[in-house]
């Protein structure tokens, strides 16, 4: 490619690069104990790109189901966690251990992520029916 070519083409490359690193994240909005914190900030940094959940501005599950694809991590604003899970899910790769990668932060970058998760996630969950309202 000659110069001229590869000058015109460096706008282009720089809005593409700007485009798809805005994709899927609107901002964490969560203002919480410095841990908490941090672990919202590292799940945006780490797990935005497969799990969705707003208070990190994450967008990283299929939105329709039509959507979906194998590797779409669930979508946490819909499915609540425990501290307990979210250490498991994370030390092994998921609960299936197929496509989350094992130990995507560990120590306190991992406490710090699954408190993190287990006070905001589940917040649109609908509770089950109970046998009397089926």
């Amino acid at each position: 490619m000659n110069r001229r070519r590869r000058l015109l083409a460096l706008p282009a490359v720089a809005l593409a690069a700007a485009t798809l690193g805005a994709c899927g994240s609107q901002g964490i909005e969560v203002k919480d104990s410095a841990n908490i914190e941090r672990g919202a900030k590292l799940f945006a940094e780490r797990c935005a790109g497969c799990h969705t959940l707003e208070s990190a501005g994450s967008q990283g599950s299929a939105v329709k189901i039509r959507d979906r694809e194998r590797v779409d991590g669930p979508n946490f604003n819909q499915r609540a966690e425990t501290v307990e899970n979210v250490l498991y899910a994370i030390q092994n790769g998921g609960y299936s251990g197929a496509i989350m990668p094992e130990n995507m932060v560990v120590g306190k970058d991992a406490q710090d992520v699954a408190e993190y998760l287990a006070k905001y996630s589940g917040r649109e969950a609908k509770a089950p029916k109970t046998p009397e309202q089926k």
